[in-house]
C-alpha cells in the first residue's frame, strides 16, 4: 500500500479479548519464504486431538521515519501492542517494506520503503510468527532489494509468505500444526502499480511476489492447501486507499477464494479500517489499516488487533483489541475510548455485507 493521510474510524473488541488466549504453541518453525513446518504433509502427531486455537492479525508495518530509531532496540520496537500479539497461538502482520539497505529505488515511485534485517528481529521479539511481503512495497528496491530480502529472511529463519525466488515459493503457504490443527497461510497482493506488475510478479523462473491479479494461480494455491490442511487462511493486500468500503475487486475475489477452500481471508492496503465478519460461514476482513506506521491522523492512526478463535474450518469467534498509533506504534485503548472504538469497528460491517455471526 502507499502512504495515506487519513483513516477510517477505529473499531471494536469482542468476547475473545476478555479471556486470555492460550500461550503460543511451539510446534514447528519456518526458515524460508513459504517453507512448510512440521512433517512433509503438515499432519499432526499421531493421537493428537484438535482443539481451538487463536490467531491475531495486525495491519501494515514498516520502519521508516521515526520508526527506524526503534530498531536500535528490536526487542521493544513494536511497543505495548506486543503483549496482545504474544497471547495468541499465532500472530501475523503485513510487512510493507523491502528488507535491504541496498538495491535501487523503484523508478518513479513516490514512496519507497526499506528496512534493515533487524526489522525481522523486531517482529519475532514482539510475538509475530509469520508476515506477508506480498504488497505494493515488497519490491520497492527492485531485483537487488528482492535478493537482499530473501537472503535476510533465510538468515533470520523468520517465516514470510507472498514472496520468493520463483512462483512456487511465493505462493507456497506457511504451515504449522497448532493444537492439532493443520494451519496453512497463503499471502498474495491484489494491488501493484501498473508499471511494475510484470517486473514484480513471481513466475516459474523469476523471483517476485505472489499476485492475486492472477486469480487462477492464487485459487490453485488455495485448493492445493485445502487438500492437506484443516484451516486455510489467505492474507491479501487489497482495497482502495482511504475508501472505507470494499471495492469491486475485493467483493469479486472473496467469494471465489471461499469456494476454493479458504476459511479466513484477511488483508489491508487502504490505511484505514474496513469491515470484518462472516461470509458464507467463513470469515473475511477487508482492511486492517496501519499498524506500526508513521501515519497517525484521525483515521490513519486508528488501528488494533483482530483475534480469531478457530477450530478446523470453523471460526468460533472474533475479537477486536482497539488501539491508537502514537509515535508510530499502536497503543491499546482502555475505558470509554475502547468501548467506543469497538462499536465503531463493528459498524464497519454494514457496507461490507458481512455478518456478525456465522
Amino acid at each position: 500500500m502507499a502512504v495515506a493521510i487519513a483513516a477510517v474510524p477505529v473499531m471494536a473488541c469482542s468476547a475473545a479479548e476478555s479471556s486470555s488466549p492460550p500461550s503460543k504453541s511451539t510446534d514447528g518453525a519456518s526458515s524460508a519464504p513459504g517453507e512448510a513446518t512440521g512433517d512433509a504433509t503438515g499432519k499432526p502427531q499421531a493421537g493428537a486431538r484438535r482443539r481451538p486455537f487463536t490467531i491475531s492479525f495486525g495491519g501494515d508495518v514498516h520502519f521508516e521515519g521515526m520508526l527506524r530509531n526503534r530498531l536500535a532496540d528490536p526487542g521493544t520496537a513494536l511497543g505495548p501492542i506486543a503483549s496482545v500479539l504474544r497471547r495468541a497461538d499465532l500472530a501475523m502482520v503485513n510487512l510493507e517494506t523491502a528488507i535491504t539497505q541496498g538495491g535501487t529505488p523503484a523508478p518513479g515511485k513516490q514512496y519507497t520503503f526499506r528496512a534493515p534485517a533487524t526489522a525481522l528481529t523486531a517482529l519475532k521479539a514482539a510475538g509475530v510468527d509469520v508476515a506477508s511481503m506480498a504488497n505494493n512495497h515488497g519490491m520497492d528496491y527492485m531485483e537487488g532489494g528482492l535478493r537482499d530480502s530473501l537472503a535476510a529472511i533465510r538468515r533470520a529463519r523468520f517465516p514470510i509468505v507472498g514472496i520468493g525466488k520463483n512462483a512456487a515459493e511465493a505462493y507456497r503457504p506457511f504451515r504449522k500444526v497448532v493444537n492439532g490443527n493443520r494451519v496453512a497461510i497463503i499471502g498474495a497482493t491484489q494491488v501493484l502499480d501498473s508499471q511494475f506488475v510484470q517486473a514484480w510478479t513471481a513466475t516459474p523462473t523469476k523471483g517476485g511476489l505472489a499476485s492475486a491479479k492472477d486469480e487462477a494461480r492464487l485459487i490453485q494455491a488455495v485448493r492445493q492447501a485445502r487438500r492437506t490442511s484443516d484451516t486455510v487462511i489467505v492474507h491479501l493486500h487489497w482495497g482502495t486507499e482511504l475508501q472505507k468500503c470494499p471495492n469491486q475487486a475485493q467483493l469479486a475475489l472473496a467469494p471465489k477464494l471461499i469456494a476454493a477452500g479458504a476459511d479466513v481471508i484477511v488483508g489491508g492496503h487502504a490505511h484505514i479500517l474496513l469491515g470484518s465478519g462472516y461470509m458464507q460461514g467463513r470469515y473475511v476482513n477487508y482492511g486492517m489499516g496501519n499498524f506500526v506506521f508513521y501515519n497517525s491522523g484521525p483515521q490513519t492512526g486508528t488501528t488494533g488487533v483482530l483475534t480469531l478463535t478457530i477450530n478446523g474450518r470453523k471460526v468460533l469467534k472474533d475479537g477486536w483489541t482497539p488501539a491508537r498509533i502514537s509515535g508510530g506504534v499502536p497503543v491499546p485503548l482502555t475505558g470509554a475510548a475502547r468501548t467506543q472504538a469497538v462499536a465503531g469497528w463493528k459498524s464497519l460491517r454494514g457496507c461490507a455485507g458481512l455478518g456478525a455471526t456465522p
